[in-house]
């Protein structure tokens, strides 16, 4: 499962960060905000030939099993989202150093987050742990990287964004196995069709299931009838989170890894910094997200929350020459110069970039955007 749910949550920001500062660019909807809470480009919007490819698809789909009462309910009010294929088409497989990475995955508001969001469901955790073996901490810290504790799980209607896509045809096949399964999801009456929100590409609940990844592995913890990762309750997306972990590989009792040497498999992700050893607790973390980066952030963050502190060893500076504390400074001096950088998280996104570029532009430079220590400097570094 972990090669779909990659396919369909490319970016960084769509699997794992959501609840990322403003300074990194990277902010999912929030799940309280209502329709009209979305961008314009993520409603509904006229579009013949998506009409004409849905009437086509409801024609062929009593053939997987959906009833003409699950289609009409399903998209009843959905549509075509251009912006849905505008963030698919723009995406971009980038890399973050792990340096960055991990000041956003544990950053010090997710851990005082994760910590709280911890202690508050801790007999739910417990419980679930006692059923599928998975670390409370590290439910958690996955919850903590997909949706920031619950607060942000997209409010865009899955029906509409997996029809878009499949319409759109560049992973048309994909999608359109994900469409299928999101109403067969509305068929099995675990959640309502106005309930049926996720983020753009159709990932749901606390913990970012993809409709086959939904059928595949959620679970009904709460034992009410319905396997509804949607609600403000987190139990059932706890638990379906461990059950996936367990089914694919999960070793109760052993750790994810270590910061330094030890039993396991040695990696140095950032050359120049820390090294880790892992085990094979780390592979199961990976199949939910296969990458080392999110495999270390889920990790780390769960030794956080757990009561662990920072990393022990240093990265390198960047390749303008800049460490993190360099970094943060520059963001700091930024904003209190007028140019506001969304936070100072040490990770120079979007926001900051148009802040140095301002500022550039302000003292007769180029505005290029880019950093340097000469910049830090002249702003009383």
């Amino acid at each position: 499962m972990n090669v779909t749910r990659r396919t369909a949550l490319l970016s960084i920001g769509a699997f794992g960060l959501a609840g990322c500062s403003t300074g990194s660019g990277v902010v999912a909807p929030s799940r309280s905000a209502g329709a009209a809470g979305l961008p314009a480009d993520l409603r509904p919007a006229p579009n013949a030939a998506y009409d004409a490819w849905v009437r086509a698809f409801r024609a062929r789909a009593g053939a997987q099993g959906l009833s003409e009462a699950t289609l009409a309910a399903g998209f009843r009010g959905t549509g075509y989202l251009p912006g849905v294929v505008k963030r698919d088409r723009n995406q971009v497989e980038f890399s973050r150093t792990l340096e960055d990475y991990l000041s956003i995955a544990a950053s010090d508001e997710r851990v005082s987050k994760g910590r709280a969001a911890f202690a508050r469901h801790r007999s739910t955790l417990d419980a679930v742990e006692a059923r599928y073996g998975v670390a409370p901490e590290i439910v958690t810290a996955i919850w903590g990287l997909e949706s920031f504790f619950g607060e942000r799980r997209g409010n865009v209607p899955v029906v509409s964004a997996t029809s878009t896509l499949a319409f759109d045809g560049r992973r048309g096949a994909f999608f359109e196995k994900q469409l299928v399964a999101a109403l067969k999801i509305l068929q099995s009456g675990d959640v309502a069709p106005a309930d049926l929100k996720g983020s753009w590409a159709g990932a749901m609940g606390h913990t970012q299931f993809i409709p086959t990844s939904y059928q595949a592995f959620a679970v009904d913890f709460t034992g009410d009838g319905r396997r509804d990762i949607w609600s403000e309750d987190p139990t059932d997306s706890l638990a379906s989170t461990a059950a996936y972990l367990s089914r694919n590989g999960w070793t109760k009792g052993l750790r994810w890894g270590r910061e330094g040497p030890g039993p396991g498999r040695s990696i140095t992700p950032q050359p120049g910094g820390p090294s880790f050893s892992v085990t094979s607790n780390f592979n199961a973390i990976k199949r939910y997200n296969n990458s080392d980066s999110y495999a270390i952030g889920v990790g780390h963050l769960a030794d956080r929350i757990a009561g662990g502190g920072p990393l022990r060893g240093s990265f390198p500076p960047d390749r303008y020459g800049l460490t993190k504390d360099d970094r943060v400074a520059l963001q700091q001096r930024l904003t209190a110069a007028g140019f506001d950088t969304g936070g100072a998280d040490g990770v120079l996104g979007p926001k900051s970039q148009a802040a140095i570029s301002a500022y550039q532009t302000s003292i007769g430079q180029e505005a290029t955007g880019e950093p340097s220590v000469a910049l830090l400097r002249r702003l009383g570094g």
